[in-house]
């Protein structure tokens, strides 16, 4: 016959068996979130604008390709023909693309059925080339048009650093800007027309590397 003292030790031994298992079992969970928040890295994307460039963007991916980075390059209609193999070379390479319309425009500036032809034109050229559609669009000077969301359906992308890379075309300017106006999430705008844009776009890289940002297409940061 049990004791009543040596049931109640056991039952204690049980209890404190539970409440440590419970206690690790917090601990556990509390040490994979402290772990998450350590490791989990900042993130910006960069993305390039009025490609493609016969000249530059083959560099700029180059480049980009020996970081293991990805971006977005939103594409003008007209800068598409003749150099098909450049968009079909982005696509195969990882990168997003994107819309800018056909001709550069301001959308706002002109009628919902020429800002709707503007976009649908160069969406096909892409779909052509790569069989995807873009769901992504740049619009030139950042101005969309109110409610051309019910013309076409696209996402429309802005910008947090604008790097103003065709203005002053200087490495050393463009690393000032993306240096005081980073953060984590950040869309930084650039251009693949200039060695000066390359140049930058690959020192940026490296440097927020360094700082354990990840570099993800817009796509990505938007809808991870």
């Amino acid at each position: 016959m049990r004791r009543r003292g040596t049931e109640k030790r056991e039952e204690k031994t049980v209890s404190d068996k539970v409440i440590g298992a419970r206690n690790r079992r917090s601990e556990k969970k509390l040490e994979d979130t402290l772990e998450k928040n350590v490791t989990e890295k900042k993130k910006a994307a960069l993305t390039f604008d009025d490609g493609p460039n016969s000249k530059y963007t083959p560099l700029l991916l180059k480049g980009l390709k020996e970081r293991g980075v990805h971006a977005t390059f939103f594409l003008m209609g007209k800068n598409i023909e003749g150099k098909e193999a450049l968009v079909k070379q982005i696509q195969e390479e990882g990168h997003l693309i994107g819309n800018h319309t056909y001709n550069h425009v301001q959308l706002d500036k002109i009628s919902k059925e020429a800002a709707k032809e503007e976009i649908e034109t160069t969406n096909q050229k892409i779909f052509e080339i790569t069989g995807v559609y873009p769901a992504w669009l740049r619009p030139p000077y950042g101005e969309w048009r109110k409610n051309l969301d019910f013309y076409v359906e696209m996402f429309p992308v802005l910008w947090d650093v604008d790097t103003l890379d065709w203005k002053s075309k200087n490495v050393d300017s463009i690393m000032k800007i993306v240096q005081s106006e980073v953060a984590d999430g950040a869309v930084i705008l650039m251009h693949d027309a200039y060695q000066s844009s390359v140049d930058a776009a690959l020192q940026i890289v490296d440097l927020l590397m360094a700082e354990e940002y990840e570099f993800v297409t817009v796509e990505e940061l938007i809808l991870p």
